[in-house]
């Protein structure tokens, strides 16, 4: 795609920006709250790109002026040709920007998420490694405000995890963590190794945007319902009263667990949640298969047997082998930093799509 066909389409962009803006300004949209929610998150969706847009034109016309005053004016040519330098710079980082905004929004990025982490290979340090895993995700959650609810959690005697589904809510939180989902590769020297060996470990996760209801429909007669005293933590209470569910879905053997609330009737509605979610996971990954969608294979799906990264504690290196980035501040990344190798992802993947894009238009 050339700058001059991205630039004719965020004119449009543009144009429906400037009639929102419009809309918002009359009296009459206040009294319909439906509406005004409507042309405010339509008008938010858009922001990005119209500023991206506003910021090239504005950079064009500068160049265009600087440009003329190295021809024409001998006295201002030596800083006009600078500002040319500068303004060329920038308009490549937004030229960037601008093909990034244009790739189609994924109809899921809105959604909220399961999270589920599993300890793989290694044992105990597997564990470890996973319970270091969420605690890196909850800080980040915190970092943006979402909220973290716990589903399900399988502690070790050392303080790991051997698995732990949650759920995360907030703004487009979908969009942040989609990357997140593969095999995370763990090399570092665990706690119990006397002789200082560093061990190799993996841990898996998974990133599920949760279902609708308008995306499954469970059939109440398709369950298995278990109810079950709690265990762990959680005060006397919890093992007092059968306030743990366990759901089985027949047809298809998906087992959810929840233990975390005190209530038997909150613990069902969250693995009722759960269970549509992975439902509705499992339903795209089989029309996803059927179609040999190329897409998946392209954009890191959340496939469990790819190996996405490599946390390698004693050089403080993070390398996500997907798009060969690599990290020398594990550290600050494990309390939640993450906000770097998240947007490197979107870019990336971006990038890709709208050369296939780009591609197939050319077919």
């Amino acid at each position: 795609m050339e700058i001059s066909d991205a630039l004719r389409r965020l004119q449009v962009v543009e144009e429906r920006y400037r009639h929102l803006e419009e809309e918002m300004g009359r009296p009459e949209v206040y009294l319909k709250p439906d509406r005004l929610r409507e042309v405010s998150q339509e008008r938010s969706d858009l922001e990005e790109r119209v500023q991206v847009y506003r910021e090239y034109v504005g950079l064009q016309k500068a160049l265009a002026e600087n440009e003329e005053l190295v021809r024409h004016d001998a006295d201002l040519r030596d800083l006009a040709q600078e500002e040319i330098e500068r303004i060329r710079a920038r308009m490549a980082e937004v030229e960037k920007r601008l093909f990034e905004l244009l790739v189609p929004e994924d109809p899921l990025d809105r959604r909220d998420v399961v999270l589920e982490i599993r300890a793989g290979t290694g044992g105990e340090e597997a564990a470890l490694f996973a319970a270091d895993l969420f605690r890196m995700y909850v800080r980040y959650a915190e970092a943006k405000r979402w909220q973290v609810e716990v589903v399900e959690q399988n502690d070790t005697e050392l303080g790991g995890l051997k698995e732990v589904v949650a759920m995360i809510r907030g703004h487009r939180v979908y969009s942040a963590l989609k990357y997140e989902g593969g095999v995370h590769r763990v090399q570092r020297v665990p706690a119990t190794e006397a002789q200082g060996r560093i061990h190799t470990s993996a841990v898996t996760v998974a990133v599920l945007p949760e279902a609708e209801d308008l995306d499954v429909r469970v059939d109440e007669s398709d369950l298995r319902i278990d109810l079950f005293r709690a265990g762990g933590a959680g005060g006397q209470h919890v093992n007092k009263t059968d306030s743990a569910v366990r759901l089985t879905h027949l047809p298809t053997g998906i087992v959810v667990v929840c233990q975390d609330e005190r209530s038997q009737q909150k613990n069902r509605s969250k693995a009722i949640r759960v269970l549509k979610t992975r439902l509705a996971d499992l339903a795209r990954q089989e029309q996803e298969k059927k179609e040999q969608d190329a897409r998946r294979s392209m954009v890191g799906t959340g496939d469990r047997s790819e190996r996405i990264r490599t946390y390698n504690f004693p050089q403080n290196r993070l390398t996500d082998h997907r798009i060969g980035l690599t990290l020398y501040k594990l550290d600050r990344v494990m309390e939640g930093e993450l906000d770097e190798m998240i947007a490197a992802l979107q870019a990336s993947f971006a990038a890709q799509a709208l050369a296939r894009g780009a591609g197939q238009g050319e077919d």
